[in-house]
């Protein structure tokens, strides 16, 4: 029994969901210790955008890989992780004040898009669109999810397509020096794949 307890907890178990050759796309059913090395080492290429804050930790691991009602694919080059990308509900961020005020806060309807990352030797050949569409595939298929959100830096969301609307800016987020945007997507909206209309983008 001890020895079950412990293979359970150093193995991750995955289900792959979508491959080209010696790439894929595996959804995450439980992060096991074995993984969280490659997990951290990719999410150190956060910081410089998303602060410090942005690295994953044992913890955070824990807390939002393994929670049930979150979304993690993780995407392998040759076995090796090069990327992830989670959604997490909404309210498991209630300590965050903007996340107690989004209007969906408490419907249990919204994923926020805690972190996307592929590392840099790997963008460029369309590995993260493949990611972040399967992504967007499997939450759009959940019926208690209707929107997908996130926080980019200024002016990124208007190079999403589909019903994205800018919620909030933010300067300095978290300490960064820089302006973010919380966006929201309606992944419910059909015939909406190329609307965009951020209303709080400045540009110039």
């Amino acid at each position: 029994m001890n020895q079950l307890s412990l293979s359970n907890s150093t193995i991750s178990k995955t289900q792959v969901i979508a491959s080209s050759g010696v790439f894929k796309i595996e959804l995450l059913k439980h992060v096991g210790e074995d993984d969280y090395s490659d997990l951290i080492l990719i999410s150190k290429a956060l910081e410089e955008d998303y602060g410090k804050k942005a690295i994953l930790t044992h913890e955070t691991i824990q807390k939002y890989f393994n929670k049930e009602g979150s979304l993690p694919f993780i995407a392998r080059y040759r076995d090796q992780i090069v990327g992830y990308i989670i959604g997490i509900p909404l309210e498991e961020l209630s300590h965050e004040p903007w996340a107690r005020m989004d209007e969906n806060f408490g419907k249990r309807n919204t994923l926020y898009t805690y972190a996307f990352v592929v590392d840099s030797e790997f963008k460029g050949n369309g590995y993260a669109k493949m990611l972040k569409r399967v992504f967007l595939s499997w939450a759009e298929k959940n019926n208690q999810i209707d929107f997908i959100t996130g926080h980019v830096i200024n002016g990124i969301s208007a190079q999403f397509t589909g019903d994205i609307r800018i919620v909030n800016r933010i300067e300095n987020w978290q300490g960064t020096g820089k302006s973010f945007e919380y966006y929201r997507r309606n992944i419910t909206s059909k015939g909406a794949t190329e609307k965009n209309d951020p209303p709080l983008i400045n540009r110039t």
